[in-house]
């Protein structure tokens, strides 16, 4: 169990100063790039993959009928 702990730790630490540095090279605040990251980006990303994924269902249920194929 310390091991899981330590390795969190150190995702944590790497990913909060992962953070901070964009903050720095952008000249933003840590609060307005974890708003950015996880209130923007975050959502999008989850939405999108989500769009593709039906997207590529319905291409596949398409080409399927084309090919004379029950869905």
């Amino acid at each position: 169990m310390s091991t899981f702990l330590e390795i969190a730790y150190l995702v944590y630490n790497y990913c909060t100063d992962f953070v901070i540095n964009l903050a720095n090279i952008f000249n933003l605040s840590y609060y307005e790039v974890n708003f950015i990251l996880f209130i923007i980006l975050y959502p999008l990303l989850i939405i999108g993959t989500g769009l593709i994924f039906l997207i590529q269902i319905w291409r596949l249920k398409k080409w399927k009928r084309q090919l004379g194929q029950k869905p």
